[in-house]
């Protein structure tokens, strides 16, 4: 279909209109006094001037964006079986596991626990590493207390079988079938019946769903430890297993646990020889990014339906506002640009702002590769801004390797105010250490006012597999379920996001080791004291970016699932108490 049709079919639901800008505060004397709840928090602070965010009646900034009249090229399809989670894919490893270990190579001062890879016990076949059974025992209280003493998710009790009426969440689910895991460690699962038998009794409470799907989270582990152990035959009959009780069409619990054997056989066939294609890894990651640099029809779809990118692209865009307001040029550096649609919220803010409209707007978009793809967002962000007559600049900064960057390359003006949007992309330059080493230290000569940064909020690096293993389980357990309660089981976009987005994001971090193992989440606390190294202060965000996320859940039917909260400074995006993406704003000293 043409790129007219294709985003009016899929065009975004506005979440400003029905709301006026000061719902829910209350005035007392020169201050606005929160008593906004922010769905499992409360936001602390005086919100500025958010009207510049209040799109008209009749469409958002990002329907109008995409329903431009000048985007008539053709949309482009994906080729599934290729590998990494866009850019609504994200999480920092926000959970505080103490226990287990963040590996950054040549990052040093990141990194506070010297750990080695916990070799195969085989006296021993069933025990887990000591740390990854405090992996599964952090899980046994959901309530995280963050700085200042703010809560970030609400308390969920697993004795009951209902919560407020809902079902068991999937990360419970996984929750209990750790506990029930921990009891069952020191008897042997070699045949895989044996492992419903000890605790049959203790299922009490839960469905017949809910204790099916207990029983087949515990094959997972069990499988999981095993290829720990390089015991790849017993792993492979525990897989078996799974692959006959789960479904990736089936509830979040059976998806789960059928995308996380396929990626546990693979790393079992890579580790016996059986398949070990040159560049494994990467292809996949690499192939998958390219092709989803541009719309595609499935993202949008869940974009538009699952509210973790929508309140991360507002708050963002009300960060850049703020801290360019008086400045009559103002310069985007886009680290990593995908579809753009974030700049559409962007552009009409800047075009109805109080001080008067900009009168200059400029992107510049960085890339290694794709350079035509960046170049189509650019003709898309243009028609956009034509129709709000706003002053736009698109430029495309295409380097070999991100070593070959410096500030020489960007056409800077000393009239212009800076700032640099960095969007799931860090993560994936941890491998090679001294490229997001060299792009900081370019960002710092470029003196922006603000950088913002937002990321999967997870840690998915540690060395050792079965703690990388357990910490993909819990995060991508809550990622699942928020598909789960925003799109039907049926549906084809929710299906290509699972199979191809979030799989293959999956399988890089369980099956690829060494270089080839691109996808390395880590969490903010590892991103701050990396972030430290360049002079780099973390700044508050202030009242009204936070109202802006708060407003956009609240087009969600899923709302009160969806938790936000502050770890210090840093937004925190959640799912039911599981931590999925971090905002973050920082400047330079």
């Amino acid at each position: 279909m043409s790129a007219m049709n294709f985003f009016e079919k899929f065009g975004f639901a506005g979440y400003l209109d029905n709301y006026s800008p000061y719902e829910d505060f209350s005035v007392e004397g020169e201050n606005l006094v929160k008593q906004i709840h922010l769905y499992g928090t409360k936001v602390w602070g005086e919100p500025g001037p958010i009207g510049s965010f209040c799109p008209d009646q009749d469409s958002t900034a990002e329907e109008r964006f995409l329903l431009s009249k000048n985007q008539q090229e053709e949309q482009q399809q994906l080729c599934p079986g290729f590998g990494i989670l866009d850019d609504l894919c994200l999480d920092v490893a926000s959970l505080p596991f103490q226990s287990s270990q963040v590996e950054i190579p040549k990052f040093a001062c990141v990194q506070t626990e010297n750990s080695e890879p916990v070799k195969p016990n085989k006296e021993e076949p069933h025990a887990f590493p000591l740390t990854s059974f405090g992996i599964l025992k952090d899980h046994g209280s959901r309530v995280r207390q963050l700085k200042e003493g703010k809560t970030i998710v609400p308390t969920y009790d697993t004795a009951c079988t209902e919560l407020d009426g809902r079902k068991l969440s999937t990360e419970t689910i996984m929750r209990l079938a750790g506990e029930k895991f921990i009891q069952s460690s020191a008897q042997r699962v070699d045949d895989p019946f044996m492992i419903n038998h000890p605790f049959s009794s203790s299922y009490i409470g839960l469905s017949d769903e809910e204790a099916k799907d207990v029983e087949l989270v515990q094959y997972l582990l069990a499988s999981a430890e095993k290829v720990g152990q390089q015991q790849f035959d017993r792993a492979s009959k525990l897989l078996n297993h799974c692959a006959s009780l789960s479904s990736r069409i089936g509830n979040p619990v059976e998806r789960v646990v059928y995308y996380f054997s396929e990626a546990l056989q693979e790393k079992i066939d890579q580790e016996t020889g059986r398949i070990r294609p040159k560049g494994f890894g990467k292809k996949h990651l690499l192939d998958l990014e390219d092709a989803l640099r541009g719309p595609n029809v499935s993202i949008i779809e869940v974009h538009q339906k699952v509210p973790f990118s929508q309140l991360i692209h507002y708050a963002g865009m009300q960060a850049i506002t703020e801290n360019t307001a008086e400045a009559k040029k103002v310069h985007i550096i886009d680290l990593e640009i995908r579809s753009g649609m974030q700049y559409a919220v962007l552009m009409q803010a800047l075009a109805s702002r109080c001080e008067g409209p900009v009168e200059l707007l400029k992107i510049t978009a960085i890339g290694t590769t794709a350079k035509p793809k960046i170049e189509e967002t650019g003709k898309r962000l243009m028609s956009f801004a034509q129709s709000l007559n706003l002053l736009f600049s698109f430029n495309v900064v295409e380097v070999s390797d991100i070593l070959d960057l410096n500030e020489n390359l960007f056409e800077l003006d000393a009239e212009e105010a800076v700032a640099v949007y960095s969007s799931y992309l860090l993560r994936t330059m941890i491998a090679g250490s001294d490229r997001v080493e060299h792009l900081m230290k370019v960002i710092r000569n470029i003196k922006p006012r603000i950088m913002l940064v937002s990321e999967v909020e997870a840690n998915h690096n540690s060395p050792v597999f079965v703690n990388r293993f357990l910490e993909a389980l819990f995060y991508y357990g809550g990622y699942f379920d928020s598909l789960e309660d925003c799109m039907d089981r049926n549906d084809s976009h929710r299906f290509f996001f699972e199979s191809v987005c979030l799989f293959n994001t999956v399988r890089n971090i369980i099956a690829a080791e060494g270089e080839e193992r691109i996808t390395r989440h880590v969490n903010i606390n590892a991103w701050r004291a990396f972030f430290a190294q360049f002079g780099m202060k973390e700044i508050e965000l202030s009242s009204s970016s936070l109202y802006q996320a708060s407003l956009a859940v609240k087009n969600f039917a899923c709302k009160s699932s969806c938790t936000l909260g502050m770890d210090g400074k840093c937004l925190i995006i959640g799912w039911k108490g599981t931590p999925i993406y971090s905002l973050s704003a920082w400047k330079f000293l």
